[in-house]
């Protein structure tokens, strides 16, 4: 029994169960009970048993590729409850570092401000860093989708026979680059896309076992966080999954340094990157939505399409990547942590900063993509393009998505 994993387990679970109705499944009839993933992250000071829950997500769908090109930034391309979890621990910091930004005399516990002979001297930027005594974990109440859970996968199948590949690459004559989630169940090691079934529309967002993967070198921080924050304290030390979902030689095979990642397991980048993989441990506990927890009396298991947003900021239900009750191109229905409402952020704590030299040439742009061009992420691109050319090959880049970047 791992106590501190069911200590961080349950404070996830607990800070969820606090939530109103709103933000969670129907109650379980006769009928059916529906199910959702949670995953959650968690902050424990070092030396101390005080778990803190900075931020925690649910949801299980994603924005088929037809749709990404009208997102705007507007609607989230990956609602599954891991990268809601991220996404919604970006928001966080990213309000820390704000309120830091606007008051002199402002502390956080979780965000401090670098000392100088921390910064460059040429650039001025991450002027923000994570505590240095703080750990971050991650609990997920089901094994996350793609490599991570294959035999899980196949384990639940009336038949484990792997499923047929539709069609081979016309050009090769080989398997896809990038498979579903339940394609060819004998490929191994190898990045997945979302969704699982072969009758959803199609994606190109990468699976939840590879992305975390990538998280394990380019650490939590999403781009624009990355302005702010240095890396080098953003980086997970647990990932806890129920005792039923963590199958250990999946586990090191998708994420450990012996496994698929090993071709960088070595590499430490410039920027304060580097690989620094986590742990992957068990807690007894299971989530009371989880697909697991269906009680006998209700005859069908269905899932839940809400997605629910927490950290001490913000609480925020979705439906399809926007606020719930909201049109699709309402504006009003932007989540706190889509993609434009996350860069105005930083764009607030930049402008209270002062813009920095490195920030002059690239001032008068007002899209994403120009912006994620720029040599300000360079030492990112960096590590992206190694690890996805040399752990996870077959990447495909979802893009599509450019939107004008405006504070607020």
């Amino acid at each position: 029994m791992d106590l501190e994993a069911d200590y961080i387990a349950t404070t996830v679970q607990n800070t969820y169960d606090a939530l109103p109705a709103k933000y969670k499944p129907v109650k379980a009839t006769e009928d059916f009970f529906q199910w959702v993933p949670l995953s959650g992250i968690v902050a424990v000071k070092k030396n101390e048993q005080k778990p803190r829950c900075l931020s925690l997500g649910t949801g299980m769908k994603c924005l088929p590729m037809n749709q990404v090109a009208e997102a705007n930034g507007s609607i989230l391309h990956d609602w599954h409850a891991e990268i809601v979890a991220i996404r919604a621990f970006n928001q966080f910091l990213l309000h820390e570092c704000l309120e830091l930004a606007t008051s002199p005399t402002s502390i956080s516990p979780i965000v401090r401000r670098r000392e100088v002979h921390e910064l460059s001297e040429s650039d001025g930027l991450q002027p923000f860093s994570i505590h240095d005594d703080l750990r971050l974990h991650m609990y997920s109440s089901e094994a996350p989708c793609g490599d991570a859970s294959m035999e899980l996968l196949m384990e639940a199948q009336v038949d484990a026979t792997p499923w047929p590949i539709d069609q081979l690459d016309p050009a090769t004559k080989k398997l896809p680059a990038l498979l579903r989630g339940r394609e060819s169940f004998a490929e191994l090691g190898i990045v997945r896309r979302k969704p699982a079934r072969a009758d959803s529309p199609q994606t190109l967002s990468k699976s939840c076992s590879d992305k975390l993967a990538l998280k394990q070198c380019t650490s939590l921080l999403s781009a624009c966080t990355s302005l702010i924050v240095n890396p080098g304290n953003a980086y997970l030390e647990t990932l806890i999954l129920p005792r039923s979902q963590r199958v250990e030689h999946a586990c090191e095979r998708c994420f450990g340094p012996r496994g698929r990642m090993k071709p960088v397991a070595t590499h430490q980048w410039n920027g304060g990157y580097a690989f620094r993989p986590f742990q992957v441990r068990a807690t007894e506990h299971e989530f009371a939505f989880s697909r697991r927890s269906k009680p006998e009396s209700s005859r069908e298991l269905r899932t839940s399409n809400i997605a629910a947003v927490c950290n001490p900021h913000v609480q925020e239900a979705l439906i399809l990547g926007r606020l719930q009750g909201r049109q699709k191109f309402d504006p009003k229905g932007l989540s706190a942590i889509c993609s434009k409402r996350m860069w105005g952020m930083t764009l607030q704590v930049l402008a209270m900063l002062g813009t920095p030299r490195s920030l002059q040439s690239i001032s008068e742009s007002s899209h994403a993509r120009e912006w994620k061009k720029s040599e300000l992420f360079a030492d990112r691109r960096r590590v992206k393009a190694d690890v996805t050319a040399e752990a996870l090959s077959g990447w495909v880049r979802n893009d599509g998505d450019d939107f004008e970047v405006e504070p607020g």
